[in-house]
């Protein structure tokens, strides 16, 4: 009954923000809410997807491609950056560089982080509606975005750079991106470079899917970004930022033991509330440049 509740919760969730937008300015984060709400629950699913009906062939390029409803495409791009598509069509690229493949796609948000030049570029394409920096005006004060556009709620949880490319730290300087919609909360880690405190935990809530970095140095050592995804117990993570098939390796066998691993070969990963799998798994996607 619990788990019915929570599901019901979630499906009326932007019924409650939209009948509150006249006395409210901003739509409340659902998965902050069902965390509060119902610490360790999971969502209930209709049906459970294995392995085999997580892709789906299509002579369309991915980022064209009709989605079903409810579906959100994940598609790895390269390095941390990945599009993030709604059924609707509006898009977003994480960490965007100003390079995303051979495409005349504009997406409608990018988000950076400046801890390395492989996060950000200082000259987005003007044309992008959002552009939403990781780091504040001033160094060291962090920002805070909120941005509702309907069918998609971005917003970020500030964290600490550390062991800086520039020799210093900056507080608040990376940012954890988080993406609502379809009723999924999904999470990009960023140029993470600590644990998150016990707050950021509690500001990021629920996360369904989770963009890791898995260098094991640039960013965080492997042992403490195994513990991080233990903890947030995420349905599925999609590894990003590696190196070498030696952190890759080593981060496969440290999840093991509570992550099923599943290699996709492809860029890409729908997913919905419907099709998220039993237990938690681990999604390696091979990285693909955006084609027209």
């Amino acid at each position: 009954m619990i788990r019915l509740f929570v599901a019901a919760l979630v499906a009326l969730t932007p019924l409650a923000a939209l009948a509150q937008s006249g006395t409210q300015e901003r739509r409340p984060s659902h998965c902050v809410a069902i965390a509060d709400a119902a610490p360790g629950l999971d969502f209930v699913r209709t049906a459970a997807a294995g392995p085999e009906r997580l892709w789906r062939a299509s002579a369309e390029p991915s980022h064209r491609e009709p989605l079903p409803d409810y579906t959100v495409r994940l598609h790895f791009i390269a390095h941390a950056s990945f599009l993030i598509r709604t059924p609707g069509g509006l898009t977003a690229v994480t960490d965007y560089t100003g390079f995303i493949g051979n495409t005349e796609l504009i997406p409608d948000v990018v988000t950076m982080n400046h801890a390395h030049e492989t996060h950000w570029t200082p000259n987005p394409d003007p044309a992008i509606p959002h552009v939403l920096r990781g780091w504040g005006e001033e160094f060291g004060e962090g920002v805070e975005h909120h941005l509702d556009l309907g069918e998609m709620l971005v917003r970020n949880v500030s964290t600490d750079i550390r062991r800086g490319f520039n020799g210093m730290d900056e507080p608040r300087g990376n940012s954890i991106f988080v993406f609502e919609v379809a009723g999924l909360c999904i999470g990009h880690l960023g140029h993470l470079h600590h644990v998150p405190t016990d707050e950021q935990f509690a500001a990021l809530g629920r996360l369904d899917v989770v963009m890791a970095p898995v260098d094991g140095g640039y960013t965080m050592a492997l042992d403490d970004m195994i513990a991080t995804l233990k903890r947030l117990r995420s349905s599925v993570v999609l590894p990003m930022h590696w190196f070498s098939g030696y952190s890759l390796g080593r981060f496969r066998e440290g999840m093991a033991d509570q992550f099923d691993i599943v290699d996709a070969g492809r860029a890409y990963y729908d997913v919905s509330l419907r099709t998220l799998p039993d237990r938690p798994t681990v999604v390696f996607l091979e990285p693909t440049w955006l084609r027209d």
